[in-house]
């Protein structure tokens, strides 16, 4: 029962120095401290209920989306929750569309971040009150109802109302059977922890061992989180069925054990070419109960002609995909790449820094991406990824979300776990990235099994983090940084 007039809302600026270990670095972004926007919401409600959001940020910088954050915060100040989700996508564009505030985005830059951030803590708010994780409050709720929730507002030329409904409406068939089978089984991931560019060739070296001594094949455990470096076997064989030849699973053995990294790359071709082959050495051919797969990812490091002729010359390694190969906004730049890397059999993902859904939309109509990576702090909330989604499965590209950071994993498992039962119905050509940090900062952190989310069961959207992380981690007062900066200063 949706309940409580809004009473408060307050903002954290809270980050971790991740830049110290190498942790997270790539061509673009070389010394990351992961960081969030961290809201909480309270009502007057007597139940006592927060609502917690993040945005995801990378230290500076996120002092500029707290200040957005309480820009917006009369457009939820006094409201009635009951209010908000009966015309969520009113409040939705209230939001996006401040009549000044929209000049420094329209839903995009640091204002569609601070809407993502405060979003995400009504989603969080809404699902406690019902008793239900975000994914099931998803999956229960009436098309109609989570139509209501999209502003189509931009896209009605490629996804109307009627679309969306007709969509969800198909993808009640067979509805109780997934949600089931992802109860069981969990929903597919890979892993990103291996090879971050600020990683010497001895770590990397020393995780990739790790990852083949921590491998497994069908046998159904719990694993070592920070080690999860092998794909579910099911999801493996289906990725495999593409267009993509050189991925055919038709030679590999039953009980083939599957091996999956996504690689950095994009600063120097000749260490990327080292990189790749220190792994190709490690986990390659000579290991016939392996299957080496990669993904690379240059986080927007190229300009087009730089980028076909880069993976060009990396395609010696067959990489699944290149991510981000160049400019978040360069649609047609996307598509050019695309047209040159697919007899390759290297597909283009794109999608952590779209900044909304006409960038998505444009993407998908240039034809210019594979595989689609929706992010739950980028876009606005679930609002805006449900339009995401739905679009993906009107064109019929799978969706591999962005993970990561702080709280990325969290909240996106939500997103794509919904996808799998209520909209796409297919595990074909999907996997969610996952990566192994700060996870222990939140109250319910993810679970993983099999290299597979498994659903959340605690009510909200993951997002609630540790009192004493935050105050401990809170810029610049927390005792982290109180340690911290004056060391840097010196």
């Amino acid at each position: 029962m949706v309940r409580g007039r809004i009473s408060r809302l307050s903002v954290r600026d809270v980050r971790f120095p991740t830049s110290l270990g190498g942790h997270g670095a790539d061509a673009m972004h070389t010394d990351p401290d992961y960081s969030a926007a961290y809201v909480v919401i309270e009502t007057d409600a007597e139940d006592g209920i927060k609502g917690c959001g993040i945005t995801f940020t990378l230290g500076k910088g996120t002092e500029v989306v707290v200040c957005a954050v309480n820009a917006l915060a009369h457009h939820v100040l006094n409201k009635d929750l009951k209010d908000i989700v009966g015309d969520f996508r009113g409040f939705y564009r209230q939001l996006t569309s401040d009549g000044q505030l929209r000049w420094i985005g329209p839903e995009k830059g640091v204002v569609h971040l601070a809407t993502a951030a405060v979003l995400n803590a009504v989603w969080d708010l809404w699902a406690k009150q019902e008793g239900k994780p975000v994914w099931k409050l998803l999956v229960d709720m009436d098309p109609r109802m989570l139509v209501s929730c999209i502003d189509f507002r931009y896209i009605t030329d490629v996804l109307t109302e009627e679309d969306a409904l007709e969509i969800l409406q198909k993808g009640q068939i067979g509805k109780k059977e997934r949600e089931k089978q992802m109860l069981a089984q969990g929903y597919p991931a890979y892993t990103t922890s291996c090879a971050w560019l600020g990683y010497s060739d001895d770590t990397l070296k020393q995780l990739c061992a790790q990852a083949l001594k921590d491998g497994w094949t069908s046998q159904r455990s719990q694993f070592p989180r920070a080690r999860l470096f092998l794909f579910h076997l099911s999801a493996l064989l289906s990725l495999q069925a593409t267009s993509f030849p050189h991925c055919s699973s038709a030679l590999l053995p039953s009980d083939s054990r599957l091996c999956r990294f996504k690689v950095k790359v994009g600063a120097d071709l000749q260490d990327d070419m080292r990189r790749c082959q220190i792994i190709r050495d490690m986990i390659g051919p000579e290991k016939t109960l392996s299957l080496f797969l990669q993904m690379m990812d240059a986080n927007q490091r190229w300009d087009v002609p730089e980028a076909v002729e880069w993976m060009s010359k990396l395609a010696k390694f067959k990489p699944l995909w290149i991510e981000e190969p160049t400019s978040p906004d360069d649609i047609l730049g996307h598509a050019t790449i695309s047209k040159a890397l697919v007899p390759l059999g290297i597909g283009i993902a794109t999608g952590e820094q779209c900044h909304n859904r006409v960038i998505f939309k444009q993407l998908l109509q240039a034809k210019a991406l594979q595989f689609l990576q929706i992010d739950s702090c980028r876009l606005g909330s679930v609002n805006e990824n449900l339009s995401v989604l739905l679009m993906a499965k009107k064109f019929e590209i799978p969706v591999c979300p962005h993970a990561g950071g702080v709280g990325l994993c969290e909240l996106v498992q939500h997103l794509i776990i919904f996808d799998y039962i209520s909209v796409s119905a297919s595990l074909e050509n999907r996997v969610c990235e996952y990566v192994d940090h700060l996870h222990e900062h939140f109250k319910y952190p993810v679970m993983i099994q099999r290299a597979s989310y498994m659903p959340p069961k605690d009510p909200g959207y993951s997002t609630e983090m540790k009192e004493e992380s935050v105050k401990k981690h809170q810029y610049p007062d927390g005792e982290v940084w109180k340690k911290l900066l004056p060391a840097q200063e010196n």
